[in-house]
């Protein structure tokens, strides 16, 4: 029997507050289930806006606690209302002085499955991380779902090969990279790092991004989110460059292990011969 997922991802614009953005963003997994989807993941910091454009200590109100904080309670209430699994990109504060960029990842039923934080944080213009985020401590998760194998890399990451190819060691069916990327830097890469990715490791992989220009600086968000099959290859259309969208799109994950049989890329692998990557 076929294992076909109908997945989800979100591309939003801005809307000025955090309420009215988790509002909006629950009327697209709304809709999302309407249409059969079984799981939607959003962008990068999805309830507020990209902040990191700034290094202004305000911007720390964005932040709240994962799991105990109120966005991703409403987002469990979310998944047991529509019976989706949903993966919740925010500004986690952990304790007094210990932020993260992290993803919650919430089950079909409203259960807390766990979190990803981001491992790699650029502080280049229009991009200052390291002022608000310390890396990831929590290493590569892959967890368990209603819908198969769930893994998170968070915009950034998806620059350095290592983590994607450690959540496929892990276990993952469809990997979502939630992103915040702007016009001019790396949209030539955008279309290239994620389906090499889903290449390499043999998987699917949602690869979200922003849209629109906002008012902390004049990065303009390039959308174009897609979902790649472990060939590479697009499924479906890429979503729109200029407005906000929801993109829903069937996932054959029994072409994972076609794939795998066929390309054996796990199989000739050489981690005895890998030792000097690790090293400082």
């Amino acid at each position: 029997m076929t294992d076909v997922v109908r997945a989800a991802l979100v591309q939003a614009t801005w809307t000025g507050d955090t309420g009215s953005m988790v509002a909006k963003h629950e009327e697209h997994a709304r809709e999302a289930a309407r249409q059969g989807a079984r799981v939607i993941g959003f962008q990068e910091v999805f309830n507020a806006p990209y902040f990191c454009q700034v290094q202004e200590p305000e911007h720390y109100r964005w932040a709240e606690p994962v799991p105990d904080g109120p966005t991703v309670r409403r987002m469990q209430d979310l998944a047991r209302e529509t019976g989706m699994v949903i993966v919740v990109p925010v500004f986690e504060v952990e304790q007094s002085g210990f932020y993260y960029n992290t993803a919650a990842v919430i089950d079909a039923d409203g259960s807390y499955l766990g979190k990803y934080r981001k491992h790699h944080i650029p502080q280049v213009k229009g991009f200052w991380e390291k002022y608000y985020f310390r890396p990831g401590n929590l290493g590569w998760p892959v967890f368990d779902t209603a819908v198969g194998r769930i893994g998170v890399y968070i915009c950034y990451d998806r620059h350095f090969p290592e983590g994607w190819r450690q959540l496929g060691i892990n276990g993952a069916q469809l990997v979502y990279n939630p992103s915040a990327t702007h016009r001019g830097l790396s949209s030539h890469l955008w279309q290239l790092e994620q389906p090499a990715a889903a290449v390499a490791n043999e998987y699917f992989v949602a690869a979200i991004n922003r849209v629109g220009v906002e008012e902390y600086g004049d990065n303009d968000f390039y959308g174009t989110s897609y979902f790649v099959d472990p060939r590479g290859q697009f499924v479906g259309e890429v979503a729109s460059d200029r407005s906000e969208e929801l993109v829903v799109r069937d996932l054959d994950f029994d072409l994972i292990e076609q794939v795998r049989q066929q390309w054996a890329f796990y199989r000739d692998r050489r981690p005895d011969a890998y030792e000097g990557l690790v090293q400082p």
